[in-house]
């Protein structure tokens, strides 16, 4: 797992809810793991570690089996200097400190944590055999294997062992780190990485080996025979390799001229090639983009995900459950993302670094200061409830207000204006939207923010209205929706939500809303629908 220094929201990873805004902002360095993401370690700005979640396997370190929410402080990490992290799906978790000193911990039944037993790991132990005199600067993951990358050019592997992931020779399980000879004895590795059965390493002169499983051809030899030790990438020659990720049973590989390469694996499109066909062999994607500076895959995953030189990110692969078999541009700065809002599980790529600067947008610092009570000089009430702006927002964002200040507002006026025509969350929603360019309510309360944006005379915001509600309609909202929908004069959208309760009227009449309907509404909906023949009978 490379380092990532960018400015990532946490938030993005459901499982970051669960903490305070305070123990959010604590965040320096993080890793959301897990089968269903549902694990997760971070680092503060004062070198604490704290762990928080499911703990399967005791995979937060924490000295016993118990889940918890509440983050708990691992101390024998803390001070530490974390550099990387990966983590196994069996699972267990691997990192090496600044100092190159090695910790693991959780699932051992293969001897994946490196010290000799298959006792499980409650908490965080040094991986000392063979690796004591040495400074490991990356660690890598396969589901129950491990390796590391020294600061010497060294690759060092332990754990299970049946497809010749460790490189050994053969596929006994190896209990304790042993260094990868062969024909990588005399070269310098400069980067490693796991996928779920396999182990591939980028030596400094750009060449690309790989060993163990091969059934999908994610070692890239032309064949799907299992390798007991490294072997070339020889489809390669000729190409300098900078970098390599490994997916589930898929590699990406990024050369120094900016261009991508993936094989192996491609049963959800997560080679990028345009089909579902594995690749035996290197297949150059992306070829119409412009220069690839960043590649993202996870062991975990099916996911893909890349970066351009002007920043633009792409991703491809299993995304959401759907199969996305061609790149496709996200509105993402960074592959990170990718993984928080489109992989499955929803789990970190790398051990993200995560920069809280002083400076803020102009787009950030309008978001923060959105109902805050000291900086703002204009407030609303709405059922009872006030919002916290400022006039000169609102002048700018909005021709509404713009008009209305222009014609009666002046400093002698009370400043808060009551509003009782629209609900409190409709109006906070519309408010914050001027402030963000983004609305977050339920397809009801969009309904009224949909009027509310036909009485302003927002164009944008009731396409984002119409968007919500039919992208949330269901069986049991669609007459809530249709009774709205008429109520204020939304004719497309009416249309909309009719016809979808006439394509579903078998479930959608049998719901409460459908007989709660008020009467001439009801009685005008039957006629209608009987009109298109959707009443046989």
């Amino acid at each position: 797992m490379s380092p990532c220094t960018v400015m990532v929201d946490v938030g993005k990873w459901p499982i970051f809810s669960l903490l305070t805004p305070q123990e959010v902002t604590s965040i320096r360095k993080a890793c959301v793991f897990g089968a269903s993401a549902n694990e997760a370690l971070y680092v503060t700005h004062n070198d604490e570690v704290f762990v928080f979640g499911l703990n399967s396997n005791n995979c937060l370190g924490t000295g016993d089996n118990q889940s918890t929410i509440i983050p708990k402080k691992l101390e024998a990490l803390c001070g530490k200097k974390i550099r990387r992290l990966s983590y196994g799906t069996g699972p267990h978790v691997l990192l090496c400190t600044e100092d190159g000193e090695v910790y693991a911990w959780g699932h051992n039944g293969y001897s994946q944590l490196g010290n000799g037993t298959t006792t499980q790991g409650v908490s965080p132990l040094l991986v000392c055999t063979n690796l004591l005199n040495k400074k490991v600067q990356e660690v890598a993951c396969g589901s129950h294997h491990s390796a590391t990358l020294t600061s010497d050019g060294e690759v060092y592997a332990w754990g299970y062992n049946n497809c010749g992931q460790i490189g050994s020779g053969s596929t006994a399980n190896q209990p304790t780190p042993r260094r990868i000879i062969n024909c990588l004895q005399t070269k310098v590795v400069v980067g490693i990485a796991c996928g779920q059965t396999s182990t591939l390493a980028v030596i400094d002169n750009g060449e690309v080996y790989g060993w163990g499983y091969n059934g999908n051809g994610q070692l890239g030899l032309g064949n799907n025979g299992n390798q007991m030790t490294p072997c070339r990438v020889a489809a390669l020659q000729g190409m300098c390799v900078l970098q390599i990720a490994c997916g589930f049973a898929h590699t990406l590989a990024l050369t120094d001229e900016g261009l991508l390469y993936a094989w192996g694996a491609n049963a959800y499109g997560q080679l990028g090639t345009g089909n579902k066909s594995n690749q035996l062999s290197p297949v150059q994607i992306m070829m119409e983009k412009e220069r690839v500076v960043e590649i993202a895959a996870c062991h975990s995953t099916y996911t893909s995900a890349a970066k351009t030189q002007s920043g633009q990110v792409y991703m491809w692969g299993q995304c959401r459950g759907q199969s996305v078999v061609l790149p496709h541009l996200t509105h993402f700065t960074c592959t990170d993302d990718v993984f928080a809002c489109f992989a499955t599980p929803s789990v970190m790529w790398r051990l993200l670094s995560v920069e809280h600067e002083d400076f803020l947008t102009v787009a950030e610092s309008l978001k923060k200061e959105f109902d805050s009570i000291e900086t703002a000089d204009l407030k609303f009430r709405v059922d009872g409830k006030y919002i916290y702006v400022h006039k000169a927002v609102l002048k700018i964002r909005c021709e509404h207000f713009r008009t209305m200040f222009q014609s009666y507002w002046n400093e002698d006026m009370k400043e808060v204006i009551e509003i009782d025509q629209f609900s409190y969350p409709v109006y906070r929603a519309f408010l914050e939207y001027l402030y963000t360019d983004n609305v977050d309510l339920p397809p009801e309360d969009a309904i009224g923010l949909l009027d509310l944006a036909t009485s302003y005379c927002e164009n944008r915001l009731k396409k984002l209205c119409q968007h919500i509600i039919k992208r949330g309609i269901t069986v049991d909202n669609a007459f809530s929706l249709l009774s709205a929908a008429v109520r204020y004069d939304a004719e497309d959208l009416e249309e909309f939500c009719f016809k979808f309760c006439v394509n579903h009227l078998t479930e959608v009449t049998q719901t409460t809303a459908f007989w709660q309907m008020d009467g001439p509404l009801l009685k005008e909906f039957i006629a209608k629908a009987s009109k298109c023949g959707a009443f046989k009978n």
